[in-house]
């Protein structure tokens, strides 16, 4: 297990009103952030790999964007067998699913001691939460964490055909200025770092909400734990909003998007966006931003430099190389 060392934190992190859930309880409570959209193929396989779950203190929040085939009909299905508060249906904002999961991760309505994104048409583990929560509980109580995993890789049909890429380099907020290593579908924060995006506030304009998730967990010096474990079966289908990184083609497609500017896009959104909220980082990674935006806008050779000094890194050798040559070509 990786995980960012520990930085200085300060306790005040909380939104007006709320009040820290200490995550040592003898049976936190996980609140299951589920957000649907058009999802009734796989939607029923998701929600029974939930309530397979070993860890059984969950509730689900389930945030429909507007759907009109049976989606709706599932989820009031299980919501009259479970009842509330095992499972609340809510509205969602209609504006992407960005938006969607932000509006449960920053809804005042909803407390627990641990939060999980869940997507509609994966299939978790059935340990994924008993693992998360296991390892959420060893950080401190007023400390920002977050755990994410790999993924096995599975077909529209569930049939295995693969694994994500396991990182060996530590998660780090250097990495996560130009790289996630966190899926979304994997993630659980505990409520600290939930507390942390609030501040942000929900009508951040980001390309994930799992990248920005790993941007403000480590840029505050908080806890970031990979686990090389696969806890969800991550399935791949002709209508992924983000599909995976593993193969050779992925990874080929990703290098025509750096090259077609969208890397530069995403970093614009991201050095926007981190303005509103990096006061709470702290000053080694607040200096690494600021060095990593100047470099971005100078010359060639001071550009090369700055980049250098800043420490951003990406988890592979190719990655790097590609991460040198966004640099060369102004990509970054």
């Amino acid at each position: 297990m990786q995980e960012v060392a520990t930085g200085a934190w300060l306790p005040n992190v909380c939104a007006k009103n709320d009040v820290v859930v200490d995550p040592h309880e003898d049976t936190p409570r996980v609140a299951v952030l589920l957000c649907t959209k058009q999802g009734e193929a796989y939607l029923q396989e998701q929600l029974d790999s939930i309530q397979r779950q070993t860890h059984a203190a969950w509730s689900i929040y389930a945030s429909d964007d507007g759907s009109e085939d049976g989606t709706l009909s599932i989820l009031k299905t299980l919501g009259d067998s479970l009842g509330e508060p095992k499972l609340t249906q809510l509205r969602g904002p209609g504006m992407g699913f960005v938006a969607n999961f932000l509006s449960l991760l920053c809804n005042p309505e909803i407390e627990a001691d641990f939060y999980a994104f869940a997507d509609q048409d994966d299939i978790w583990q059935e340990d994924k939460l008993e693992r998360a929560v296991q390892f959420l509980q060893t950080a401190p109580a007023n400390l920002p964490a977050v755990y994410c995993s790999r993924t096995f890789n599975v077909d529209a049909s569930n049939t295995f055909i693969g694994q994500s890429p396991l990182f060996t380099k530590p998660p780090g907020f250097a990495n996560a200025l130009v790289q996630n290593i966190g899926g979304g579908n994997t993630m659980v924060l505990n409520h600290v770092a939930r507390n942390l995006l609030r501040l942000a506030g929900p009508d951040v304009n980001v390309p994930s909400h799992d990248w920005w998730t790993y941007l403000l967990v480590a840029g505050s010096g908080g806890r970031v734990f990979y686990d090389p474990e696969p806890t969800v079966r991550y399935r791949q289908h002709g209508k992924n909003l983000v599909g995976a990184n593993a193969s050779w083609a992925a990874r080929l497609y990703r290098i025509h998007l750096l090259f077609q500017g969208r890397f530069v896009v995403w970093t614009n959104q991201h050095l926007a966006a981190l303005a509103r909220i990096e006061y709470r980082f702290t000053p080694d990674n607040k200096a690494a931003l600021a060095t990593f935006a100047r470099a971005r806008r100078a010359s060639l050779l001071p550009r090369l430099v700055g980049i250098k000094q800043s420490g951003v890194y990406r988890q592979t050798l190719l990655g790097n190389l590609g991460l040198v040559a966004a640099a060369v070509f102004r990509k970054i």
